[in-house]
């Protein structure tokens, strides 16, 4: 049975999943939220590499940077930004802050976006207990001299009801941002990250007994941070604290798995560390780790997760949905004329996230007969149009032999290297492998029922600069006709499961 392909497109890089629930050591993702076309367009949402200190380079995507859910009244509300920008150098982006929602979650049944008029990033939705009134808060642009500003707004039409407010805008670190207000036991307390999103990330915090403040810096801060400090988990920040049923608070953050300086590995990843209140009514954390001491997740077997087919695949772009015909063990794309370098349309391209740093992808592709017009199709590892690597074969025209090729590129690295071996006959099946550790990525090819053969070793440094978001690992095809890929297994360790 064939499935209709759900629109999850790979956009910029900021956010914590909404809908991404943990059980028994999996994560299950329920549903996306923005989820058809006539929501938001991201035919422009290129990627920008800055140049930084000692040949550092920072890469800003557009789309969809960090979102706040919050549930009131019967209703789930997400808060975002959609960061506009044609690539285009010395053009100032556009930053759309919007609000989508929905009463039952599980659907993925959301809202049309309701635009709001807020210059800046990281909005957060403040339902006061006290009031009832509704408020945005968020990191007022440009950076990295941003403050943190509030004003009520009507969630339904996205008025502004008030004027916007300055709050407290940290300790001192650059790039204030990712508030959010909570109230607990007569105070309002203001959590915001600073310091940047990589090795100088901390959260700080400080209450107030009303929302005009004033505001009170906590003596604990920071309240969670790495900097400095030789953990693995570093740059940790952007937190969101929340309330168990047994009274335990804990907060999910961001930070990336560092195995070596500079190597940012799958990116920015979620993190769940516990939290305490002192006695005198602040809050801190503990450091992030790889395993939470004394943590133990007990299933209810009670409750079943459901999501649509294909709910976790992932396009570029605006994705045209007639290109992919998806069903169980093959899916068969048409070529598109843009390929992985391309800025702005969406390529013939579908993926899931890369989730383990250790682990293995493949797919077998079913050879497209040669033609007058090239084909070129395989397995890749995209991050964006500047960074990728990617194990294809090709056909030039009806006179050319068949090829394997590898192509790396890292635009900012000046890494644009190909290398490519030919073929004796056109196979029937060709199976294309990717192994990876933490450092390297192996590439591999086997034809119909040969030995397999090792083509090359890519050290995972070759794409990896301050990121925000990690790589992605899907199949592609790139020229006219269709190809069709069978048992697409990505991240499998013991065990292996097809798309």
């Amino acid at each position: 049975m064939e499935d209709t392909p759900a629109i999850n497109p790979i956009i910029g890089g900021f956010a914590l999943d909404p809908s991404l629930v943990l059980v028994d050591g999996t994560y299950f993702l329920i549903g996306n939220a923005i989820n058809r076309h006539e929501q938001l367009s991201f035919s422009k949402s290129s990627t920008l590499i800055y140049g930084l200190e000692n040949e550092d380079y920072l890469y800003a995507t557009g789309g969809l940077y960090a979102l706040t859910i919050r549930f009131y009244d019967g209703t789930f509300y997400i808060v975002c930004t959609n960061v506009v920008n044609d690539g285009e150098e010395g053009k100032e982006s556009e930053l759309q802050n919007f609000i989508i929602s929905t009463t039952d979650i599980h659907a993925s049944k959301w809202s049309d976006p309701v635009y709001f008029d807020f210059y800046g990033i990281d909005p957060s939705l403040f339902f006061d207990p006290n009031t009832g009134k509704a408020y945005l808060c968020g990191s007022k642009s440009p950076g990295p001299e941003t403050r943190i500003t509030l004003f009520e707004i009507d969630v339904k039409t996205g008025k502004k009801l008030s004027e916007e407010k300055q709050l407290w805008h940290g300790t001192g670190g650059i790039y204030p941002e990712g508030p959010h207000i909570y109230f607990r036991e007569g105070f309002y307390y203001l959590m915001i990250a600073e310091g940047g999103t990589h090795e100088g990330h901390s959260v700080t915090m400080a209450r107030s007994k009303n929302l005009e403040g004033p505001w009170e810096a906590s003596p604990k801060n920071p309240i969670l941070s790495a900097a400095g400090t030789d953990e693995y988990i570093q740059a940790t920040g952007h937190c969101e604290a929340f309330e168990d049923k047994e009274g335990q608070w804990w907060d999910v953050c961001l930070g990336i798995r560092m195995g070596a300086p500079n190597l940012y590995g799958l990116g920015r990843e979620t993190f769940l560390t516990r939290g305490t209140w002192s006695e005198d009514g602040w809050l801190s954390f503990d450091r992030a780790k790889i395993h939470i001491e004394g943590l133990s997740v007990v299933p209810d077997p009670s409750r079943r997760l459901t999501a649509a087919p294909g709910v976790d695949l992932l396009y570029i772009h605006d994705a045209e949905l007639s290109r992919y015909k998806i069903s169980n063990r093959q899916i068969t794309l048409t070529a598109s004329p843009d390929g992985l370098k391309s800025a702005n349309a969406s390529p013939s391209f579908v993926g899931k996230r890369q989730r383990r740093l250790k682990g293995r992808s493949s797919v077998t592709l079913l050879p497209p007969a040669s033609s007058s017009t090239p084909t070129n199709a395989g397995l890749a590892v995209y991050k964006d149009e500047h960074r990728f690597l990617s194990l294809s074969y090709m056909t030039s025209n009806n006179d050319s032999s068949p090829t394997v090729r590898l192509h790396v590129s890292n635009k900012a690295k000046s890494i644009d290297r190909e290398e490519s071996t030919e073929l004796d006959t056109a196979p029937q099946t060709l199976h294309l492998t990717l192994e990876y550790t933490e450092t390297a990525y192996k590439l591999s090819y086997r034809t119909d029922t040969g030995e397999p053969k090792e083509f090359a070793q890519v050290p995972t440094m070759d794409l990896s600069d301050k990121d925000f978001v990690g790589p992605i690992i899907g199949i592609f095809a790139e020229g006219s006709g269709e190809v069709v890929f069978q048992d697409f297994v990505i991240d499998s360790a013991s065990s292996q499961r097809a798309v």
